[in-house]
């Protein structure tokens, strides 16, 4: 059901992740050690670029909303939704 649900609504999930957020009241916050685990990634030629939708599922889980597996499940259903 899931599948045939984010066939129909390409952005389902991003819908989902953005309405747990508001719902929680839980705002992206960029920390200086997201600083420099950006820097680290980028001089060692893993450059990461995480999308707003991506940073909300990293906040939604350090708010203590998801946990460790269900934001996993929730970032790669949003990036299968995301392929074209």
């Amino acid at each position: 059901m899931s599948a045939q649900r984010s066939a129909t609504k390409p952005h389902y999930t991003a819908g989902v992740i953005q309405r747990l957020a508001t719902a929680n009241n839980v705002a992206v916050v960029v920390t200086p050690n997201d600083v420099f685990a950006h820097h680290v990634t980028r001089l060692s030629g893993d450059d990461v670029n995480f999308d707003p939708i991506e940073n909300t599922i990293v906040a939604l889980q350090r708010a203590g909303i998801l946990d460790r597996v269900q934001a996993v499940r929730l970032q790669a259903r949003y990036l299968r939704e995301r392929r074209p």
